[in-house]
């Protein structure tokens, strides 16, 4: 059991604790947590998966609503004492969760236009002269097949780890220089402390954004794979 493990379970488990009190006993009137609990859902459903897909949109609710707040938990462990770091800045956790969702976007573009036709629509849009085939097929190839999870992989993983180790920085930095370093120097140490306080709450709109960016991305690739045109 590393610590990673351990933050993704305690992450986990307030997921869990969260919705669980939110919808344990639903009423038709909801307050307090319940109405948290509906606000959040309903956000993912009605400005991700309906935005973006429609009445098509509620099919996807569940693995979108499941997706955007394991991104939002797992991020904001990285500004909570003392786990202070999110498993999102690992590569293997985004890595994970771009997987599985290329696996979800294919998978509906193969159940609606089937294998040979989904793969006629990415590797070969219509109204391009053949001969530029050669060139614009592997690049389609790799741009949808390849890249789509890579990014996504990336641009999660970037963000948290550069936001952690901005934290640590600053953090650290005060740590040494109010124990640690000579009198006079300690002063700098207060504004080690205010810049890290601040890019603390800057970190918490970072993680909501990431946790929203990576949702939509990967709903934007569920509606390119079951349009009807590419």
């Amino acid at each position: 059991m590393s610590r990673i493990n351990l933050i993704m379970l305690v992450a986990t488990a307030f997921i869990i604790i969260f919705f669980g009190a939110a919808f344990r006993r639903p009423q038709l009137v909801p307050r307090g947590v319940q109405n948290m609990g509906e606000l959040a859902l309903d956000f993912v459903r009605i400005n991700i998966a309906e935005e973006m897909l429609g009445s098509k949109g509620r099919r996807y609710v569940p693995y979108l609503a499941a997706l955007f707040f394991f991104v939002l938990f797992f991020n904001f462990m990285g500004i909570i004492p003392p786990f202070m770091i999110s498993p999102n800045a690992l590569i293997a956790v985004p890595m994970i969760l771009a997987i599985i969702s290329w696996i979800v976007f294919n998978t509906a573009g193969v159940r609606k236009h089937g294998v040979g036709g989904y793969l006629k629509m990415n590797l070969f849009p219509p109204g391009v002269p053949w001969p530029l085939y050669i060139l614009l097929t592997p690049i389609e190839a790799i741009s949808t097949f390849i890249l789509r999870p890579v990014t996504l992989t990336i641009r999660l993983m970037a963000n948290m780890m550069a936001g952690h180790l901005l934290l640590v920085l600053f953090y650290g930095a005060t740590t040494y220089l109010f124990f640690h370093a000579i009198w006079w120097l300690r002063l700098l140490g207060v504004g080690t402390y205010v810049a890290g306080f601040g890019f603390t709450l800057f970190e918490i709109l970072v993680a909501a954004l990431q946790a929203y960016i990576f949702t939509l991305l990967t709903t934007v690739y569920i509606a390119g794979a079951i349009s009807d045109e590419h």
